[in-house]
């Protein structure tokens, strides 16, 4: 474990965050009345988000990304970290593994391709849009029901195919949809609202998933926020985030993980799209579990208990697959079946390549 904190790493007190005061009806907002002070963890402070990554311009370094990453051993024993593993992080889609097992605890029962797609942050093309709209069908409802953001689909192709038919941004389109439309078809079976408040942290859906959360991460929810497709965004420590993933890859057959798991190593195509590093990844690799998250976040897992988790400090997205890639080497996970097109991070110049971001510092180092 990197225990040294490098010439490279934040300042402290230049970067830790200090909560601010609110009064109790805005914290009651902020975490539905679920995470009051007696009940709740006290966020980590990190010091120690370090150089991670670097992006190169014609022979340069141009820029440089601080971060975090954490990997466990087959045993859940800690392999190594760079940074603070215990930061307290926003998973955000990265938290849809451990919804959709909360939510086929509750009694969502869905074929593997369809619960896929209620772990997925997907593309938004016609087979995700179709199985989206099966999840609804069969629970009675329809994209009506949809709560979520609306948008346009998450594919450039698909995205400007949208706009060229005249079509208006929706929330099926949105790339959260087959997660919100698990959360509805969960809610039926379940015999509980399916109203708009079921992006509500005190509905029963969602105090189910935070519930769940201590079983899969071994810690409860630090806090409780808003996403951006409007459900609750749950944050937790990053190694707590590992474990969760942990927990879910390793699960016993027939558990609700086991099914997770089951659904996304065999659907990856529904969990992002063909192009996209988490679904390349899950493709070349068998039995991973891997999910990416808004702000630079990516955490996987392996059936025989390796994970990884990470967090770029500035939510570039262009620093997680060469850092991931860097730290599933140093893990000894076997990538020689993965798209090389999985960790490509180009830098372009007047349309053609002239640099890279690549991982750097401690992780490559150590």
């Amino acid at each position: 474990m990197h225990t040294e904190r490098s010439q490279q790493s934040v300042d402290a007190e230049q970067t830790r965050q200090v909560p601010r005061e609110v009064d109790a009806d805005q914290a009651h907002c902020d975490c539905g009345g679920l995470l009051q002070p007696g009940n709740q963890i006290e966020p980590h402070v990190s010091t120690t988000y370090e150089l991670i990554a670097e992006t190169t311009r014609s022979g340069i370094v141009e820029s440089q990304h601080f971060g975090a990453v954490v990997a466990l051993n087959e045993d859940g024993t800690v392999a190594f970290s760079v940074g603070d593993p215990q930061v307290v992080v926003y998973p955000r889609s990265s938290m849809k593994p451990l919804q959709a097992t909360a939510m086929v605890d509750a009694g969502l029962d869905l074929p593997p391709e369809l619960l896929a797609l209620v772990c997925a942050s997907h593309d938004g093309r016609p087979e995700h849009l179709a199985a989206a709209v099966e999840i609804l069908r069969r629970a009675g409802l329809d994209e009506s029901s949809l709560g979520n953001t609306v948008d346009y689909p998450l594919d450039e192709v698909e995205h400007e195919r949208a706009i060229r038919d005249g079509k208006h941004r929706s929330a099926l389109q949105m790339n959260c949809s087959g997660k919100h439309s698990g959360m509805l078809a969960t809610c039926v079976a379940a015999s509980w609202p399916t109203d708009s408040s079921y992006l509500s942290p005190e509905h029963p859906l969602q105090r189910h998933i935070t519930a769940m959360i201590p079983t899969l991460a071994d810690e409860p929810a630090a806090h409780i926020g808003v996403d951006g497709c409007g459900a609750p965004a749950h944050a937790m420590s990053l190694i707590g985030l590992a474990r969760a993933f942990r927990t879910i890859a390793t699960a016993p057959r027939g558990s609700a993980a086991h099914r997770v798991a089951q659904a996304m190593t065999s659907h990856p195509e529904m969990v992002g799209g063909p192009t996209r590093d988490v679904t390349r990844l899950m493709q070349g690799v068998p039995g991973m579990v891997a999910k990416d998250g808004a702000e630079a976040v990516f955490a996987v897992a392996l059936p025989d208990g390796r994970a990884v988790a990470l967090k770029i400090s500035d939510g570039a997205n262009r620093a997680r697959p060469p850092v991931m890639q860097a730290a599933l080497e140093r893990l000894g996970v076997g990538l020689e079946k993965v798209d090389p097109a999985t960790w490509d991070s180009p830098v372009k110049g007047h349309g053609r390549r002239v640099g890279l971001c690549v991982a750097a510092g401690p992780l490559v180092t150590s």
